[in-house]
């Protein structure tokens, strides 16, 4: 699939707060936990779990959430596949950003091992 500027504006404008009931459902559903999730996006952006609420109180939109995050440095070794697009392949870093989040939120809910998700680089 393409990268469109108009899928990446409704990216843009939606409110973390609309997705992010999604994703707990999601992940309690699998036997998983809201602490787990609240784990994996603070890994992810820097924030703490206070400051996640604040962004779901706030409303605030994806393009807001990603600004004011602190992307953690291990982020580009996310790879694979999440609503039909291979995420290393995805070019608007915005649209880029929220797909990290939409792919570590599933491997959440597979199952994965939170040490896995939590992606380190090899020691070498």
């Amino acid at each position: 699939m393409k990268d469109t500027a108009h899928h990446d504006e409704r990216i843009a404008r939606m409110s973390f707060a609309s997705v992010y009931p999604h994703y707990v459902t999601k992940v309690v559903k699998k036997g998983r936990t809201e602490d787990e999730l609240l784990e994996v996006i603070s890994w992810l952006t820097g924030y703490s779990s206070e400051e996640i609420h604040r962004h779901i109180e706030g409303k605030t939109t994806f393009e807001q959430f990603f600004a004011e995050a602190k992307m953690n440095e291990y982020a580009h070794l996310i790879t694979g596949v999440i609503c039909g697009y291979r995420v290393e392949g995805i070019t608007n870093p915005l649209t880029q950003k929220v797909r990290y989040l939409d792919k570590l939120v599933d491997e959440l809910a597979k199952g994965k091992a939170m040490g896995k998700i939590l992606r380190k680089p090899k020691e070498a």
